[in-house]
């Protein structure tokens, strides 16, 4: 695994690649493509990284692992690319925007858009193997991620941080809510989504306005 992640992220946790865990993680995942179909492709593990810069980053919304079949993962939480249909969490969350936001159901599930305003979309786990959901968790990306969400918390302030469903609200603890704004719902699955929570947490219109009064462009969601 060639970490080539954007040099202003290197500078804030490029630490972590001389940690052993890391060490061996990157023999993990190397040995992992190797003799199984894992996604996203490898140039695109970084990719949350490497199209969002530290410093341009404004809100970050955490996912838990890759989409695990074939052209959904690209490397950003919860998008998928062009031309592939909208996993069932996707289609909520472009439903939410059109309840909040009146925007209407866009074309792509491509989130790319969003990550080059500032939307920092963070898998905990930046790896999956094919068809098997959750397989390179608890391997080191956890400790790595961790690390990325604690030098935002610390070295940049008024963040908003988007955390949907237990796991990702479980990072709250690594976030100063004096420092940055946090907003927590269920997930946007259909079996979190349906039960009540999701829609109407009104989260993008929430973010928007916490940018702007600090000073910030808001989002074009």
């Amino acid at each position: 695994m060639d970490v080539k992640i954007e040099e202003s992220w290197r500078q804030h946790i490029g630490a972590e690649f001389d940690k052993q865990y890391f060490i061996d993680l990157t023999n993990f995942v190397r040995s992992e493509y190797m003799h199984h179909t894992c996604y996203p492709p490898g140039r695109l593990i970084f990719n949350a990284f490497n199209l969002c810069p530290f410093d341009s980053v404004k809100v970050v919304i955490i996912g838990q692992d890759p989409y695990h079949e074939p052209g959904q993962a690209h490397g950003l939480s919860f998008s998928v690319n062009s031309g592939v249909a909208f996993p069932p969490s996707l289609v909520n969350i472009f439903k939410e925007i059109e309840l909040d936001l009146g925007k209407p159901m866009p074309a792509s599930g491509d989130l790319t858009r969003w990550a080059r305003q500032g939307v920092l979309l963070l898998n905990a786990t930046l790896t999956v193997r094919a068809h098997q959901a959750a397989s390179h968790q608890r391997k080191g990306w956890e400790e790595f991620t961790d690390a990325a969400i604690r030098a935002l918390n610390t070295d940049r302030d008024n963040l908003v941080f988007i955390l949907w469903g237990g796991y990702a609200r479980s990072k709250a603890a690594l976030i100063d809510a004096s420092r940055h704004l946090v907003l927590q719902s269920v997930h946007p699955s259909p079996l979190s989504a349906n039960r009540g929570g999701w829609f109407g947490n009104h989260h993008f219109s929430r973010a928007n306005a916490y940018l702007a009064e600090h000073g910030q462009t808001p989002i074009e969601w």
